[in-house]
């Protein structure tokens, strides 16, 4: 039992230390390009390093309950920063993570080509998603927690 709990405590603090070295990899950088380095600015890159944020809306309710007087157009402005110097790229990522027992109607939203949709309870999508997984030979035996999508950004579909 203990042993358990050390190492959990050691991975927590690995995962302290790879994130801070990672801070410090990016001020440095946005030093370099001439930046000032604020304390909203070093607060956000906090939010973005320790949170699993999809989108600038996302960065900005997480940040505006730590600094009530940030602005959506700072938050903004700093991933579009992070952007250009490269520590981050910006990609419509989509995470959805339901269990077999959830019961969100409209979890998942399916476009077709015919511009029609195809609008699946949470339940409805763990099903299509194991079963399509268990007929193209993946995960067998293994419940899905969670789906991650990553948008290449290209028009693929047509």
């Amino acid at each position: 039992m203990e042993q358990a709990l050390f190492e959990k405590g050691k991975k927590a603090t690995e995962n302290y230390q790879r994130t801070e070295m990672q801070k410090e990899m990016v001020l440095q950088r946005l030093r370099e390009q001439g930046c000032r380095i604020t304390k909203q600015r070093q607060m956000l890159l906090d939010v973005i390093l320790q949170e699993d944020c999809a989108s600038c809306k996302e960065i900005y309710y997480k940040a505006v309950k730590v600094d009530s007087g940030i602005g959506a157009a700072t938050v903004y402005r700093m991933v579009n920063l992070l952007e250009d110097i490269g520590a981050i790229s910006r990609k419509n990522i989509y995470k959805v993570s339901c269990c077999m027992k959830c019961e969100k109607e409209n979890a998942c939203t399916i476009e077709f080509e015919d511009e029609s949709f195809c609008r699946l309870s949470a339940h409805n999508w763990y099903q299509v998603i194991s079963e399509g997984l268990k007929v193209c030979g993946y995960g067998e035996g293994k419940k899905v927690t969670s789906v991650m999508v990553d948008s290449c950004g290209n028009e693929c579909w047509e």
